[in-house]
């Protein structure tokens, strides 16, 4: 097993590897994850996005990645009818997207170079494919979101995106942007699914709107969810994929 551990993007990411052949493929994904940052990172006043925010590049100055991203966040605005807003906080701020795409862009390399199986964990933000060294689906753990040595789910699967979005750890750190006020209602979001760019977002969207919630993220297609209220409420979606016993 080639296990990885490094402080990137403001969290700590963690890759497995099953088997000892993809040291090369490591070295790939945390060489991408720090770039992200540095291009994305809205504490560094050169970076990327902190120059664009500030109004310093052209449209035809910016990279593909910053292309892609502000078009991306646009159309999730869209879609999740302003609630997954960049904007929300009064100054450009794609992280609700950034961090779940740039793990999902990590797996897709690790695809490419042949390591199938693998599992990163940024933060929090999951993504699984194949089986680890045991050859089983690979068991992700949900945090208590009012008991921090505690796990509240667990869920199993061979090609699965977990993202999480709370307030136990940043407090309201998610803006909602119809009032311009931290979201309050819901303590913590956790969205399942294909692809963790798109469930990471619909989790901070989700946490955004709060007791709206629960109809947009039932209405969502291939992506399950749990929902945990500010009172300690729970709901999960039928197809949650929790973990057998």
């Amino acid at each position: 097993m080639v296990r990885r551990v490094e402080t990137v993007m403001g969290t700590v990411v963690s890759l497995d590897l099953p088997g000892d052949s993809h040291a090369g493929a490591a070295d790939d994904v945390f060489a991408w994850l720090h770039a992200v940052d540095a291009r994305f990172s809205t504490y560094r006043p050169d970076s990327e996005v902190s120059r664009f925010g500030r109004g310093e590049l052209r449209p035809d100055e910016l990279s593909p990645d910053l292309a892609h991203v502000l078009d991306a966040c646009e159309d999730l605005r869209t879609f999740t009818h302003g609630y997954f807003d960049a904007y929300a906080a009064g100054t450009f701020d794609p992280s609700g997207y950034v961090k779940g795409w740039s793990v999902q862009v990590a797996s897709h390399r690790l695809v490419a170079a042949g390591a199938r199986d693998h599992c990163i964990n940024a933060g929090g933000d999951v993504i699984a494919r194949g089986t680890g060294d045991d050859g089983k689906p690979w068991r992700i753990g949900i945090r208590h979101p009012f008991h921090a040595d505690q796990v509240a789910w667990v869920l199993a699967g061979t090609d699965l995106a977990v993202a999480t979005s709370g307030t136990y750890e940043r407090g309201g750190h998610v803006i909602d942007p119809y009032r311009g006020v931290p979201a309050t209602g819901l303590r913590s979001v956790t969205v399942t699914g294909p692809d963790l760019a798109l469930a990471d977002a619909y989790a901070t969207a989700a946490l955004a709107m709060g007791e709206r919630a629960h109809a947009f993220l039932a209405g969502l297609d291939g992506y399950e969810c749990v929902i945990v209220s500010t009172d300690g409420e729970a709901w999960r979606s039928d197809g949650l994929p929790v973990a057998p016993d």
